[in-house]
């Protein structure tokens, strides 16, 4: 565990960019072998305006990386946060740090998007995607990935977070991530056995269902225990499965990314969530 740990403190980004493409690439051909739905789309036309946000994402998050560094460094120096105040096994710290990281960083942080109306405006992008494989996975607005990143930071503040532990989470969520979101069949028994541990595909599936309330259910992205705590989670039919936003049906997938970079921004679209919020009550 100790290798592991040094290994993370000090991964190269050139690793790191392996990870990521590595990830998709693998669940990308997995697609192809063993998809859900056999979407009548052009798989590479469908994947570049979800790959302009991944490249996005990688941007906010190199620019506001040192920040991250010096509120672990903070934290480590100073004794502070929950892995500072226990005596704990490596590999239970290690478990832990991933798991508070995970419930604030990714939990915490997509529950508030959905919830405060503002934010929602820059999720709803991920959310419009009507063809949801694992490129849907980084398809978030840019000031999407700065609230994120404001909750990853948070998380680290909270937990006393090395650098070594938050790279190890950042890498598994990224991988967890693209899983999830695959267009990917697995037999129901593994997919159930599994969503009681991690997010399975058919589990975070359910998220991106058209019409609430399944679309405020099922936020976790590692773990799936914060669902089933906090009563959020939910399950649904494959074939019931409709990909997108009910409040949104002219906005998909194939919608240009200056349309869905202005979307949050645009007044109607306000108007149409103040609708939505009035029909959720």
């Amino acid at each position: 565990m100790e290798e592991i740990i040094n290994y993370f403190e000090t991964i190269p980004s050139s690793h790191r960019s392996l990870i990521l493409v590595g990830g998709i690439t693998f669940f990308w051909v997995l697609e192809y072998a063993a998809p859900l739905f056999k979407f009548n789309y052009k798989k590479f036309k469908h994947a570049w305006p979800n790959i302009f946000f991944t490249l996005t994402t990688i941007v906010v998050n190199f620019f506001l990386a040192f920040i991250l560094l010096k509120v672990s460094d903070w934290t480590v120096a100073n004794d502070f946060g929950i892995l500072q105040w226990l005596d704990m096994p490596l590999w239970a710290t290690i478990l832990l740090g991933v798991a508070i990281l995970d419930l604030v960083g990714a939990w915490l942080a997509h529950y508030v998007q959905h919830r405060v109306k503002p934010l929602w405006l820059f999720h709803l992008i991920h959310h419009t995607d009507d063809h949801v494989d694992t490129t849907t996975a980084n398809r978030h607005h840019p000031v999407e990935s700065v609230i994120r990143f404001v909750f990853t930071t948070l998380g680290t503040f909270i937990a006393g977070a090395p650098i070594g532990i938050i790279m190890l989470y950042q890498s598994l969520s990224v991988v967890l991530s693209q899983f999830n979101h695959a267009n990917i069949k697995l037999p129901k028994s593994i997919d159930n056995a599994i969503s009681w541990v991690i997010v399975s595909p058919d589990m975070h599936k359910v998220h991106h269902h058209y019409v609430l309330p399944y679309t405020d259910t099922n936020y976790g992205n590692i773990f799936s225990i914060w669902d089933r705590i906090f009563k959020t989670f939910s399950k649904i039919n494959n074939k019931d499965l409709k990909y997108g936003v009910d409040t949104y049906p002219d906005v998909t997938s194939e919608t240009k990314i200056g349309k869905l970079l202005k979307l949050p921004f645009e007044t109607k679209y306000s108007e149409a969530k103040e609708v939505e919020s009035v029909a959720k009550s």
